[in-house]
This record gives structure tokens, sequence and C-alpha cells, in this order.
């Protein structure tokens, strides 16, 4: 009886302990946030090629479990050994994992680099013409609005004006320092690739021991955590994977069919840059909510200097594009897979794309849905404690709860 009670205060002492340390932590991290971000863009670079593999490996593990089921399934009459089939069904797994990698990272740079100087090229060669083009147009249908016309082409004149004195002035003078850039950059490339290539090898291992590190980290769990906990924790990690393979591969399929359906639907309509605009819309589509639109704002740029008709065309098109993804095509692909409502993904987007930036734009859905579950479940759990209602409808225009009968007395 003595130990159970010193058992209780050794337990409420640890956990005042663990709660007072991670204030402790959570007001370090406040205070020197510029510091905190140093170290993990340290850490994160250092740790580059690693973080590709597991990205590469995440992915691709899909392919990878396919091939390796459909070998081991093909091989069982001829290989009656399990693990030689197993093995066997891996290493095909990881050669077409790794065939499919390749080949869809070749294929665009191939089609887009080609593709995009030759649209710089054509861009800076006809740029006078262009903006001769659009005056005229601009002027024809302003016609018969002469204040308006006075207004707009005053200011398009200023915004021609600017464009010409940049190329002018900046961009010739300084074309040694814009070299030098360039270079800079081609070494930032070149470090880029050479970690990609590593994490490719990272790849390779992970996909082949993705079930003993799983087994290392349940084990580790199950050592640390008490028994109950330990099985909520693989349970949420459970959900986590669920929601971020459905929704991060799920988008990558909508944003490749969206990409399709644009290439095809512009070239019928015979639109300029047509392989550039489709592969922008469907890289920037995999960004939820703002993506169409990032996407269409270079690309309307770049059909304005060669057709301002088609310009206007292409942002009903995109438009209309929108709509059919958010309203059918998305939701047929994606479903219900993060749970939320329109405003907390807009939430998520804002909130961890301005701390991440491009990455967290992307990933940001899904880490809020995973926060907002665990938000949602520890309320639940409270509520429960204090015999109070988990049922959302119960605190619909609540006044407030009595605190002897537990009614709710609502307005």
């Amino acid at each position: 009886m003595k130990n159970d009670k010193y058992r209780t205060y050794i337990y409420w002492g640890v956990t005042a302990l663990a709660v007072l340390l991670l204030l402790v932590a959570a007001v370090f991290v406040v205070i020197r946030w510029s510091l905190v971000a140093a170290l993990g863009a340290k850490i994160a670079h250092i740790l580059a090629p690693v973080i590709y593999g597991a990205v590469f490996a995440y992915l691709l593990n899909p392919v990878y479990n396919r091939v390796q089921a459909a070998v081991m399934k093909l091989t069982k009459d001829i290989i009656p050994d399990e693990k030689g089939r197993k093995r066997l069904g891996g290493f095909l797994g990881t050669l077409a994992s790794m065939c499919l990698l390749v080949a869809v990272v070749v294929g665009l740079i191939s089609m887009l680099i080609p593709q995009l100087i030759s649209s710089i090229r054509g861009v800076m060669e006809t740029l006078p013409s262009s903006i001769n083009n659009l005056e005229i147009w601009l002027e024809k249908i302003l016609a018969d609005n002469p204040d308006l016309e006075q207004q707009v082409m005053q200011h398009y004149g200023a915004a021609a004006d600017y464009l010409q004195n940049w190329l002018t002035n900046v961009v010739v003078p300084n074309i040694y320092r814009i070299i030098g850039s360039v270079s800079s950059g081609v070494v930032l490339v070149v470090r880029a690739v050479f970690d990609i290539l590593i994490g490719l090898i990272v790849m390779v291992y992970l996909l082949n021991m993705k079930e003993k590190l799983l087994a290392q980290a349940k084990m580790i769990i199950y050592g640390v955590f008490p028994l109950k906990i330990a099985n909520k924790v693989i349970e949420e990690g459970r959900y986590v994977h669920q929601v971020f393979g459905g929704f991060i591969i799920g988008k990558l399929l909508d944003s490749l069919i969206i990409g399709l359906i644009c290439f095809v639907l512009l070239g019928f309509a015979n639109m300029p840059y047509v392989l550039l605009v489709s592969v922008i819309v469907g890289v920037t589509n995999v960004i939820p909510f703002f993506g169409p639109f990032i996407g269409a704002i270079p690309s309307a740029f770049l059909i304005l200097l060669s057709d301002p008709m088609k310009c206007l065309y292409f942002l009903i098109f995109v438009l209309l594009l929108q709509q059919f993804d958010g309203n059918i095509l998305g939701p047929k692909i994606l479903g219900d897979s993060t749970g939320l409502s329109s405003f907390w993904v807009l939430f998520s987007i804002l909130l961890f794309g301005g701390l991440m930036g491009f990455v967290g734009m992307i990933i940001g859905v899904p880490t809020f849905a995973v926060m907002y579950r665990l938000v949602t479940e520890f309320t639940t759990w409270r509520l429960g404690k204090k015999a109070l209602s988990g049922n959302l409808n119960e605190y619909d225009r609540l006044n407030y709860i009595d605190e002897t009968e537990q009614t709710y007395i609502k307005k």
C-alpha cells in the first residue's frame, strides 16, 4: 500500500518534471528561434541525401510492394523457398522503382529544358514586337472609352518603359555578375545532383530494410512507453502514414492527370508554349488551393506576350480546369483523406507555407490533419474524464453547463 503511494508520487513528480522541461524547451525555441532555425537548416543540409532517399523511398514504396508481390506470386511454383522469392521480388521491385524514378526525372528534364531555353530565347527576340502588338490590341479594345484608354495606356507605357530600362540598364551592364551568379548556381546544382545520387543509394537501402527498421522502431516504442501508450503511438503512426500516403501520392497522381489534360486541350487550341505551360500547371497543382493560380500567372504572362486573346482564353480554361479538379477529379482520387474543412486547408497552407516555403505548402495539409486529429482525440478524452459529451452538436449555441446536474443550457 505504501509502495503504491510512493509510486503515485514518483509518477506525478516525473510528469511535472517532463512538463517543466517541455515548457523550458518551448520558451527557448521561441526566444532563440533564429538560432534553432539555423541549426535545423544546418542539420537538414548535412542529412540532405538521407532526406532525399527517404522521400524517394516513401513515394516509390507502392511500386516496390506491387512488383515484389507480383514476382512472389508468379514464381511460387518455380522457386519454392519463400525467402528466395522475396529476395528476387525485392531486387526487381528496387530495379523497377529506380527505373521509374530515373525515367520521370530524365523525361522531365529532356522535355522541359529545351522548351524553356527556346521559350526564353523567343520571348527575348519578340519582346519589342510583342509590346507593340499588345499596345495596339489595348488601343483597339479601349477605343470606345477614351478616358479609360488614357489611364490604361499611361500605366502600360510606364510598365513597358520600366521593362526595357531594366533589360538595358540592369541586365546588360551586370551580365558578368549574372554569369557569376549562374556559375555559383551551377555549383549548387552539382551539389544537389550529388546529394540526389547518394539519396538513390539510401533509397535502395530503405526499400529493402523497411520491415527491419519498422520492427526496430516498434521495439523501441514498446520498450520506452507503457503498453497502453505504446499501442496508441503505433495507432497514430499508422494514421500518419495513411494521411500522408493517401494525400501526397493522390495529389501527385491528380497533378499528373491535370498536366496531361492541360497539354492535350492547349495543343488542340493551338496555344503557344504548350509543353512548358502544361508542366508549370501540373507541377504547381501539387500545392492545394493556391497551386492552379500560382501556375497560371507565369503561364498567362508567356501567352500574353504571344497573343493577348489566347491569354484570355487560357485564363478562362484554367478557371474551368480548377473547378473540374476541385469538384470532380480531386475528390475522386483523394476522397476525404485529411478530414479537414476548406477553412483549415487554407489555414494550414498559409501557416506551413510561411514556415517552410514551398515544401510547407505541400505537406502542410496532411501535417495539420494529424495535429487536428490529436487535438480532437485529446479533447474528447478530457471531456470523457469529466463525464461530458464529446458530441459537437451539444456545444452548438451552448450558454453554459449546469455544474450540479451537468445539463447543457442553450441560448
